[in-house]
């Protein structure tokens, strides 16, 4: 829209809508007339029956600089410059509702197209209308021959011409809600609230008949209070459901409060006192025993070391294989001292969280210091004092034993707390926690020997009820290897067998039973053999033990037995006089012969065809020392006194010679064990009977079998 301005007077510049509005108002006004309101007339083709605002300013004569004109020369003045309008033809003012056209032509040019109009003079004869009436300003023109005017051909509106309007603070009346565009509707209508619908007029929507609508109301009401119902189930539900999780929230956060990464290492907080563990409790590691004594001594008067300068070290590293009683021994050491003692095992320092362990090594030895004298036990050290590596994946790993070497190296000399570690892997532990100033003393644990196997055994007998003729020596010389846990579980399992046998006291036939046990698994009673292979068992066996029986230099027999157990269907257990630290060529010798003694036995009483598998672990076991002998112990008088410690890596004449020594030994073994067996084939035959009669044999009744004796009275 644009605004057409005409000058009245040099000093006042006015609109020409607003003149002729007010030109009209004073030509309404001199003929006395009502019928030049600003109500809106109707249209020919659109009826808009809603009324219409007028918001045009009216303006007096006085702002239009016409107060000194007469009433007639106003009037003259209208009917000159207004000839058209009458009394019964008023004009529209400016601001008046009128209906717009939608244009779907496209002009010849974009401007045209864009701006609706063109500058050129417009012979008033042609009908350029853009409105279904004309407005008051083209009335004006009509009377005109030429005016050079740009005249507006649109018949739209756009928003571009909305938007000028409001920058102008053009006001004008809202457009009917038929032609509000879409994207404006929802603005509009958006606040307004939703109907809602009557029961009434929802039975006369749904076409429910008269006769139902009783029913419809009654089921309806059934409905709503059945769902509110539920709604408030519902709700209450959730309500419990939010209290449970705040419980459980406050229980976790709780439980979290009190957890061991963020209250350090709690169980180490609380020592023990080891009153009632002692060195008297520790049997078969005298010689650790000794060394630890002096740790005693340090605890129970450390004046006595102060006085001339020494010290002890800081911490004490017990070295030996699982179950050799490394955690007793720092148990009796607090014990002899009457000393707190702190526990620790190395898995507790590893955590996922950053920092964890090194502070429960803080609070370990800080507790430790304020309750000096004292004894800090960490078990399986090579769990948290393993050596050092960069890895890019655990960044902080090494924080824990960081913080240990700290601690360690940071004390005041005497302060009167020991630190003794336990591993069984030392070569595992980092270089800088066993150099000297740390772990500075290592004290080696070994498995005990027949003598503190047998002071172990009579320590653990003491507890149970067992038979006074009961020999722990022999249990302890069949038992080579065992460490002190082991004797208590084999203590433990006859006495289980025992009782399981509903016997009144342990003897030897049960600790020998738990023996076989623990070694050889447990017997296989179920398993049905048929009297063929028993037969081949019994030969077999009765071949090892004859030529074990017979040989110089070879371990006393202990038992023989055809009982399945394990894999194997039978064997003979030897025990030695006592532990060897080493062995002779003739010892070595005396064991490939008894190994091979089983297949001898076999070939001789059932010939070549019918040799069987059973003597493959005995082969086994003869090369093994045959090869042994040849490459480690230079006991070949071929290849001499030489090593060879891997043979693969040898010349090809070497191994084959190594070959050929080992082959020479076992056949020599082979052949002795055939002589032997065939100088004793009587007693071969009598100990293979008894083993199929009582098929479990030891030492003394193979020996009154192999003499010929009756025994009957068994």
């Amino acid at each position: 829209m644009f605004s057409l301005s005409m000058t009245v007077q040099p000093q006042v510049t006015v609109p020409l809508s607003h003149l002729i509005n007010a030109l009209h108002s004073l030509k309404s006004s001199v003929g006395s007339s009502s019928s030049s309101t600003c109500n809106s007339r109707k249209h020919k083709e659109h009826a808009a029956d809603s009324p219409q605002h007028c918001t045009e300013p009216v303006l007096n004569l006085r702002e239009l600089g016409l107060s000194d004109l007469g009433t007639q020369q106003l009037d003259e003045l209208v009917n000159s410059v207004l000839p058209c309008l009458s009394k019964l033809e008023a004009p529209l003012p400016l601001g008046s509702q009128i209906a717009w056209r939608t244009s779907h032509l496209s002009s010849h040019s974009f401007f045209f197209n864009k701006h609706g109009f063109s500058y050129s003079p417009i012979p008033m004869s042609a009908q350029v209308l853009s409105r279904q009436q004309l407005p008051p300003f083209q009335s004006v023109f009509t009377e005109l021959h030429h005016w050079p005017v740009l005249v507006q051909s649109r018949g739209f509106k756009t928003l571009r011409t909305k938007t000028r309007q409001l920058q102008s603070n053009y006001e004008r009346p809202l457009e009917s809600e038929g032609f509000t565009p879409s994207f404006m509707k929802g603005f509009l209508s958006r606040d307004k609230g939703i109907e809602v619908e009557s029961l009434d007029s929802l039975t006369r929507n749904k076409n429910v008949p008269d006769g139902q609508h009783e029913s419809f109301k009654r089921g309806f009401a059934e409905g709503f209070l059945k769902a509110q119902a539920l709604t408030l189930r519902t709700q209450d539900s959730l309500k419990r459901t939010r209290l449970i999780l705040l419980v459980l929230l406050l229980v976790g956060l709780y439980g979290i409060s009190k957890t061991p990464f963020l209250s350090g290492l709690d169980s180490a907080l609380d020592p023990v006192q080891m009153k009632n563990v002692t060195f008297e409790h520790v049997k078969g590691v005298e010689e650790a025993k000794n060394e630890l004594q002096e740790v005693v001594e340090f605890l129970r008067n450390p004046q006595k070391f102060t006085a001339l300068g020494g010290k002890l070290p800081k911490g004490v590293l017990l070295v030996g294989p699982p179950g050799t009683g490394k955690t007793l021994l720092a148990r009796a050491v607090a014990g002899e001292a009457d000393v707190p003692f702190y526990y620790a095992s190395g898995s507790e320092f590893d955590e996922m969280f950053v920092g964890v362990g090194a502070s429960r090594i803080r609070n370990l030895f800080r507790e430790g210091k304020a309750n000096a004298p004292c004894v800090i036990f960490i078990d399986e050290l090579d769990s948290v004092g393993g050596k050092r590596i960069e890895s890019p994946m655990h960044p902080y790993s090494r924080q824990t034993i960081n913080q240990l070497l700290a601690e360690m190296d940071g004390f005041k000399p005497n302060e009167g707390v020991i630190i003794i570690g336990a591993t069984n892997f030392p070569e595992a532990l980092d270089n800088a926690l066993v150099r000297p100033g740390r772990f500075d003393m290592q004290v080696t644990v070994p498995k005990p020997d027949v003598k503190g196997r047998t002071e172990i055994l009579n320590w653990y007998l003491k507890k149970i009820k067992v038979d006074p003729a009961i020999e722990a020596k022999i249990i302890a010389r069949g038992t080579v290897g065992f460490s002190g846990a082991d004797l208590e579980n084999l203590v433990n399992q006859a006495a289980l067998k025992a009782a399981v046998d509903g016997k009144d006291m342990v003897s030897m036939k049960e600790l020998e039973f738990a023996k076989d046990k623990i070694l050889m698994g447990p017997e296989r009673r179920s398993a049905e053999i048929d009297q063929k292979n028993k037969r081949i068992t019994a030969f077999h066996e009765s071949g090892h033990a004859i030529v074990a029986y017979y040989t110089k230099d070879a371990m006393p027999i202990n038992k023989a037995t055809i009982m399945p157990r394990g894999p194997s269907l039978g064997h003979v257990s030897m025990l030695p006089e006592n532990d060897r630290w080493s062995e002779t060529r003739s010892q070595l010798l005396a064991q490939m012969d008894v190994s091979m003694g089983g297949r001898v036995a076999e070939e001789i009483i059932f010939g070549q065809e019918y040799i069987t598998t059973g003597a493959s672990s005995d082969f086994d076991s003869a090369t093994k020392i045959a090869k042994m002998m040849v490459t480690r112990f230079g006991m070949s008088e071929k290849l001499g006194v030489m090593t060879y410690t891997d043979i693969s890596r040898q010349s090809p004449e070497t191994q084959a010679a190594v070959e050929q020594e080992v082959r020479l030994l076992l056949k020599e073994s082979y052949e002795r064990a055939r002589a032997l067996l065939k100088s004793h084939a009587k007693e071969h035959k009598n100990l293979a009977d008894a083993l199929l009669m009582y098929e479990t044999l030891d030492a003394k009744e193979i020996q009154l079998v192999l003499e010929g004796k009756n025994l009957d009275a068994r």
